[in-house]
This record gives structure tokens, sequence and C-alpha cells, in this order.
């Protein structure tokens, strides 16, 4: 964003044709905007609003959302196998991409998934009550958290340990890393 222009003469607006008389203008593709004209074509959100950066292609003006919908690279979930957006936050191992939702201990997620709900009495002939299994809950990873791999895997330290006891094999420990599109 400009403020006053200096030279005191009204530039052209390259989006609505008229002069920019306002105290601010926006200067993008060597081009002068009203801070109202320079908008995604897709979405129609300002660009000055929404950061300083504008993608183009094909002859469209769009934010960094429509320009990743549009033309950015799409892939599918190791954990899940569905679609993952070009536009959404991922994290990575290896070669492997997740969603966020899906960068967990997978050993736990199966837990989770096959014995989610406990059934509890409080004593004999009481009601029975369903509450969930906090012990078989999956384990999520944060940004910088340890996990470990084992065969493309994702393993919290408690599965990790278990498998060394069981079946000794040994995974590579890696740090989780959030990564933008």
């Amino acid at each position: 964003m400009l403020s006053v222009q200096p030279d005191n003469k009204p530039k052209g607006c390259a989006g609505c044709n008229r002069k920019i008389k306002d105290r601010y203008l926006l200067k993008a593709l060597d081009k002068y905007w009203h801070e109202d004209c320079l908008k995604c074509a897709c979405c129609d959100c300002r660009l000055g609003e929404v950061g300083s950066t504008l993608y183009t292609k094909a002859n469209l003006i769009l934010c960094r959302r429509d320009y990743l919908r549009l033309f950015g690279v799409t892939g599918n979930c190791a954990a899940c196998s569905k679609l993952i957006p070009a536009f959404e936050m991922v994290m990575r191992a290896k070669d492997n991409v997740y969603h966020l939702d899906c960068f967990a201990c997978q050993l736990c997620n199966q837990r989770r998934t096959s014995l989610s709900m406990k059934i509890f009495r409080d004593f004999p002939g009481s009601p029975v009550v369903k509450t969930p299994c906090f012990l078989c809950w999956g384990h999520r990873f944060c940004v910088g958290d340890k996990f470990f791999l084992k065969n493309n895997m994702i393993l919290c330290q408690t599965d990790y340990e278990e498998g060394l006891m069981k079946e000794g094999y040994a995974p590579q420990v890696l740090n989780a890393n959030l990564l933008k599109p």
C-alpha cells in the first residue's frame, strides 16, 4: 500500500479506470489500484486486506487460497488415502504427506476405532454407562513432537517401545514439521 501520491497528480486505477483520489492506493503488477478495486477474481476478497501477496495466472488476479485451489498440486494422505486439497496445511514424514488430523500414532488410532467405548456399572444392578476409553485415544503429534516411523507407519513412543520388546525393530526417530502447501 502506498500513501498519498507524491507528485499530487492522481493516477488512474487499473480496475475501474477512474482517477485515484483516495489517501491510499495499491501498486500491483506495475499498475495502480483503488483499495476496493484490487480483488481476487474468484472470491472477490480485497487483496490489500488479506496480505501483501497476490497471484496471477491465465489473466486472473487471485488470492493465495484460490490460486492453490485452481492451480496447486493435490495429493493423497498417507494415513487415510483421502485427497488433500492444495491449499490445506499438511504434515510430512519422509516422502509421506498427511492431513493434520491424520498425523497421529497409527496403532493408537486402530485401537481407538475398535475400542473407543467401554461399558461400566458402578455396582450390580446400576444403569450401564458408556464412557470413552481414554487409554486408547490416538496420540496426535504437534510441531516438534518426537515420533517414530516404521515401514511408513507413524508410532508414538509407547508403541515404539512395545514394538522393540516384541519384534526387535528399530524405526527412525523424527521430529514433526508443519508444512504449508
